[in-house]
């Protein structure tokens, strides 16, 4: 799970991405699901645009695609999702999350 301060730096580190997914017409079908999982495993953040075909909400999109992927969703801006999914070489560091 993420935290806030994650989710910050993930949102700074993502404003300069370009889309790597497209979701239209045909919404979240297996072969989007196993080139999101792929994009993720290689970019470990991504941006998702979402078309005006898209016949579900952005929300549920996100989840979909975070849930079957399992990702996190770091952000939601208009039709435009960030996804995020530590890889099993990270190239992005998280800030560390501080215990009490």
């Amino acid at each position: 799970m993420l935290t806030g301060k994650q989710k910050r730096f993930l949102r700074g580190v993502g404003h300069a991405l370009k889309p790597v997914i497209t979701v239209g017409k045909g919404e979240i079908s297996e072969a989007l699901v196993k080139e999101t999982v792929e994009a993720l495993a290689f970019h470990e953040l991504i941006k998702v645009k979402i078309l005006e075909s898209c016949l579900l909400e952005r929300n549920e999109v996100a989840e979909a695609l975070a849930g079957s992927c399992r990702a996190e969703v770091a952000q939601i801006l208009g039709r435009t999702i960030l996804l995020y999914k530590k890889g099993d070489e990270p190239r992005i560091e998280l800030p560390k999350v501080k215990k009490p």
